[in-house]
């Protein structure tokens, strides 16, 4: 309980306790419909707005808003014209977004690879009280807008043809989706760092998708998932003095294993007992 009493721990656990909200919904939804790599291109396409950001001397955290909002757009599309082959949007927009920060750094001498580098990894412990305000404003607005179209995202999440036949403008619900975990992935950026964000969204989800019997289930699993890893990682990098994002990442691959090892010998055991009977 010690490091409650210092201020940027508490708004650290704060913060932890916002992101292990918001990353595990996205995510849920970006798993069940095989965009888990959405979240890892849109991350890196970040680094192109930030260091957009820092070559015209703008906060970077808005032009990183505009890229990965545009970003979410051009993907959306790319989406459509590659049907078949929907990786192939997510290679372009990650090698591009990358290619461009690279000449931007290049292009901006000076300290700005070093500050670029800082949102690479994030820090969590450095958090302001700014950013934890923004981090709950968004959670009200995600839980508002699940709260309102749960189920209309539930069809589309399953069977976007179902979702078309029912009447939902599924291209507009996809592309509202793309831009919201764009604008999810910007505001924790600066705190999980563009390498890690990704890992905070998916993990928890895949690991809920081992545990729940339903999509309810799932959800509320990722939640409790993402408190654990989220929380339980910033403890750990407070008393051994790691990263708190690789920390964070590195429970909840633990988590992730163990879960899978338990499924496991669950199911060794009731085979066993089921050639027993026989």
């Amino acid at each position: 309980m010690a490091m409650l009493s210092y201020e940027f721990m508490r708004r650290a656990m704060l913060a932890a306790s916002f992101m292990a909200i918001i990353a595990p919904l996205i995510g849920v939804f970006l798993v069940v419909r095989r965009q888990s790599l959405l979240a890892d291109t849109l991350s890196h396409v970040s680094l192109a707005g930030i260091a957009l950001g820092f070559f015209i001397n703008i906060n970077p955290t808005l032009t990183t808003l505009f890229v990965v909002i545009v970003s979410a757009v051009v993907l959306e599309y790319l989406r459509m014209v590659y049907q078949t082959y929907s990786e192939v949007s997510t290679a372009i927009l990650m090698s591009g977004g990358l290619a461009t920060a690279l000449v931007l750094m290049n292009a901006n001498k000076g300290d700005s690879s070093m500050r670029i580098q800082q949102y690479l990894f994030g820090s969590i412990v450095t958090i302001s009280q700014d950013q934890v305000i923004i981090l709950g404003v968004l959670l009200i607005l995600l839980v508002i807008i699940f709260s309102l179209f749960k189920r209309p995202m539930y069809v589309l999440t399953f069977d976007e043809d179902t979702a078309h036949v029912d009447g939902l403008p599924v291209r507009w619900m996809s592309l509202l989706f793309n831009v919201l975990t764009g604008i999810a992935i910007t505001v924790m950026i600066p705190i999980a760092g563009a390498l890690l964000v990704s890992a905070i969204m998916v993990l928890p989800a895949a690991i809920s998708m081992r545990i729940g019997r339903s999509f309810n289930q799932v959800l509320l699993v990722s939640v409790v998932i993402g408190l654990i890893g989220m929380l339980g990682g910033l403890v750990t990098s407070y008393q051994v003095d790691t990263p708190p994002g690789a920390t964070i990442t590195l429970i909840f691959i633990g988590i992730f294993f163990l879960v899978m090892v338990i499924k496991k010998i669950k199911t060794y055991l009731y085979q066993s007992r089921k050639n027993k009977s026989i």
